[in-house]
């Protein structure tokens, strides 16, 4: 029997994102992959899912818009005949700046992508919802991807950060205005993949530095995705998958840490 649940993961074409929809996937969940610019990596996405026996269908938005959440959700509507039954906001812009060097525009980019749409998403899943015959209280749910830094602060990548600890913060809000319909969580990963400039040797070194002293698997990290979806009690918390990372603390972002290290 076809599975009816769908699931909507925002810059599913790669990383993490592809991480997830395989997760999701293997569980018997349809999948809404979408991008932006990653056309070749969200069809490569969709073929690997059909190989594995799986429904996936393909979205292109722009985050950055104004309208985009609920062209979004009208779009995978559209798709699927129905509101997707998980949201997974994967998707953000990651761009080096500190305190200082930090722009209004820059400001604005970070927050639009990483802050407001994920929100405007969410609710406009309850807003399709709301008032509907058929909808299970806890049945719904969004995970909010954030990072391990909004635990573990530094000032590097400010802009970034602020964006996401505003997300964060916004978890347990959200989850209270949204409830019973809609479930509301968080999943803060922690360093995963080459980000950056950083080099292959940089990221070694930094992707161990935390309390296991080894590289925190993607596979991991997506199957607490799939968990907060598939687990009805849970709402309004975030889950910390990064193998105690940010329990570290550092003057500067891990990647610029362990740079310094090396220059000495």
């Amino acid at each position: 029997m076809k599975s009816k649940r769908w699931v909507l993961i925002t810059g599913g074409a790669h990383r993490l994102g592809r991480e997830i929809a395989f997760a999701f996937t293997n569980a018997g969940w349809n999948i809404l992959c979408h991008y932006r610019t990653s056309k070749d990596g969200a069809q490569a996405t969709q073929k690997a899912i059909h190989d594995l026996g799986g429904s996936c269908q393909l979205v292109d938005m722009d985050l950055s818009k104004g309208n985009a959440a609920e062209n979004l959700m009208n779009r995978c509507v559209e798709l699927t005949g129905k509101a997707p039954q998980c949201i997974v906001n994967n998707a953000s812009i990651f761009e080096a700046d500190d305190a200082p060097s930090a722009t209004a525009e820059a400001l604005q980019t970070h927050f639009q992508i990483n802050t407001a749409t994920p929100l405007l998403l969410a609710n406009a899943l309850y807003n399709h919802l709301r008032g509907a015959a058929d909808v299970t209280n806890g049945e719904h749910c969004v995970i909010h991807v954030l990072d391990q830094k909004v635990h573990n602060l530094n000032p590097d990548y400010f802009s970034y950060t602020v964006s996401k600890l505003a997300l964060e913060r916004s978890v347990a809000l959200q989850a209270q205005a949204l409830a019973p319909t809609v479930r509301v969580c968080g999943l803060s990963p922690g360093l995963l993949y080459l980000s950056g400039p950083q080099t292959q040797s940089n990221f070694d070194r930094a992707s161990v530095v935390n309390l296991i002293q080894k590289r925190i698997e993607p596979t991991d990290v997506a199957m607490c995705a799939l968990f907060m979806a598939q687990n009805t009690s849970i709402n309004g918390c975030t889950l910390r998958a990064d193998n105690g990372q940010h329990l570290i603390p550092l003057s500067r972002d891990v990647m610029w840490a362990i740079e310094e290290a090396e220059d000495r």
